[in-house]
């Protein structure tokens, strides 16, 4: 059931409403207060892709918030759960998670954990799935014929929609369609070629400081560096990020080569657990931190 529409924490009193795009403005003052750094225009897009509760004080401050992101009938990631360190130690977080758990209309839930967060999603019967480990800086070009993949690379066309969403489906283990399609139309993209099928694809975006390079689907490390290495010389001398599972040495020791160091890890989590897929077909980049 869901919890009650407000809720007095000390000398807090919140009520919850729906997120609107109206919020925008405030929610980005919010996300800036604990240093994410989503743009208004990003906090567009996962509105387009998603619903949200905002927590609002008596005078209408929004000062927590709270998403979901609907995967077909059966899934959902959960993200944009912000609170002040002194509402999530007086129960504002679990407020806001059980709002917007009950949102989900019982479908299995993903969602990536900071380190402020572990204990409450742990203590809601999240499982832990892995790690994921953020890289960002200032990108430096690599020089893409040292790769151990050269050929076969080139731009994504809009004809490669269908093959996009196959191998995210591959890969990940669920129909993204939703979340891909739009992804798709804020980003620019690589595609690897063999033998007339396309085996692999990266895609870049502009978020936060920056650009983000994700989601990334590959068969292995190499292909990946090489669908990489297009955006990492495009945006050289520039703000670039990458959020992914992956612990290969070599593919770490070139993303720390294109720039970009190790800054924060995160979980990735579930209810209940959630295996990833271990096909043919393997995740090198989350679409992001929030949507997986």
């Amino acid at each position: 059931m869901p919890s009650a529409t407000s809720k007095r924490l000390e000398t807090y009193e919140l009520t919850i409403r729906e997120m609107t795009p109206n919020d925008i403005d405030k929610l980005h003052e919010l996300s800036t207060t604990v240093l994410w750094p989503h743009r208004p225009s990003d906090w567009q897009l996962l509105l387009t892709l998603g619903k949200g509760v905002v927590g609002c004080d008596a005078i209408g401050r929004i000062i927590a918030s709270g998403m979901w992101f609907p995967i077909g009938d059966k899934y959902a990631t959960i993200g944009m759960v912000i609170t002040s360190p002194r509402l999530q130690a007086l129960g504002g977080g679990r407020w806001i998670m059980n709002h917007i758990m009950a949102q989900c209309d019982n479908r299995e839930i993903l969602l990536t954990s900071t380190r402020a967060g572990f204990r409450l999603y742990q203590s809601l019967e999240f499982q832990t799935i892995a790690p994921v480990f953020q890289y960002q800086g200032i990108a430096k070009a690599v020089d893409s014929s040292k790769l151990a993949v050269t050929e076969g690379i080139r731009e994504l066309a809009p004809n490669d929609e269908a093959s996009i969403l196959q191998l995210d489906k591959n890969a990940f283990g669920i129909d993204r369609n939703n979340i891909i399609k739009t992804v798709l139309q804020q980003s620019q993209g690589s595609v690897l070629v063999r033998n007339d099928h396309i085996v692999g694809f990266a895609l870049c975006r502009k978020f936060g400081r920056g650009h983000v390079i994700g989601p990334v689907v590959a068969q292995n490390c190499q292909d990946a560096m090489a669908l990489i290495a297009p955006h990492v010389n495009k945006h050289s001398g520039t703000f670039l990020r990458i959020d992914t599972i992956e612990q290969d040495e070599l593919f770490t020791a070139f993303i720390l080569e294109a720039g970009m160091s190790h800054f924060d890890t995160v979980t990735s989590m579930s209810k209940p657990k959630f295996n990833r897929n271990d096909g043919e077909f393997h995740s090198f980049a989350l679409v992001s931190h929030t949507l997986a």
